[in-house]
């Protein structure tokens, strides 16, 4: 592992430690602070404050994190890079449509923000670059983020925002398009497969109704 991935990592462990302590200021009640989430996991506040400096922020972040399904979750069964990426795009609009007004809250909390009130948190981003890390490709430093960057722009509530708002779609046509273009930036990057993203929705429901049964 690079010394950039470790510190990337380690930027990640420490944002999901503060927003943990968050959490848990939510469960017992007390008021979500930037500093008082940080003291949960002896994080200093300077350190919290490069993070988080808008107590709000913190504290919608820290509730739609626990919304995103865990990775190993998302990506079961894939096996090749364009599967992988392609579960991990869908389940991520899928919890868009599902949460969509927890997710506009956050943006349009994001959006008005004052300066410096911290980076937005990205889980589809940095599920996509796990993915892109495990699997083998071809594909350049340039080309890898250039697919990160074009999932991640249909990924979320911002692609359902232009569809819906500005497009003027209604959720099921919006829902379809997002899925179509995830799809079409896919095959530009890593070619065509027999298998597009509605059909594996599709296999990903009828696996979830089977173990529904089965429980």
């Amino acid at each position: 592992m690079s010394d950039r991935t470790e510190r990337t990592n380690q930027k990640q462990r420490t944002r999901d430690a503060i927003l943990d302590g968050a959490r848990r200021l939510m469960r017992q009640g007390e008021p979500v602070t930037v500093a008082a989430a940080a003291a949960e996991h002896g994080i200093s506040r300077a350190t919290a404050y490069r993070y988080f400096s808008d107590p709000q922020a913190l504290a919608l972040e820290a509730g739609l994190a626990t919304l995103v399904p865990p990775y190993e979750e998302v990506i079961a069964g894939t096996t090749d890079l364009r599967a992988r990426l392609a579960a991990i795009t869908a389940a991520m609009i899928r919890l868009t449509l599902e949460n969509e007004a927890a997710f506009r809250q956050y943006l349009s909390h994001a959006m008005t923000a004052t300066e410096g009130s911290g980076s937005r948190g990205a889980r589809r981003v940095g599920y996509m670059k796990r993915a892109l890390s495990e699997l083998p490709h071809d594909l350049s430093s340039a080309q890898a983020s250039d697919l990160v960057a074009s999932l991640a722009t249909v990924a979320g509530i911002e692609g359902l925002v232009a569809l819906t708002d500005v497009a003027g779609q209604d959720r099921a046509n919006a829902e379809r398009l997002m899925r179509e273009i995830a799809d079409a930036i896919l095959t530009r990057h890593l070619g065509q497969t027999s298998i597009d993203m509605a059909d594996q929705e599709s296999a990903r429901q009828t696996r979830a109704k089977g173990r529904a049964c089965k429980d």
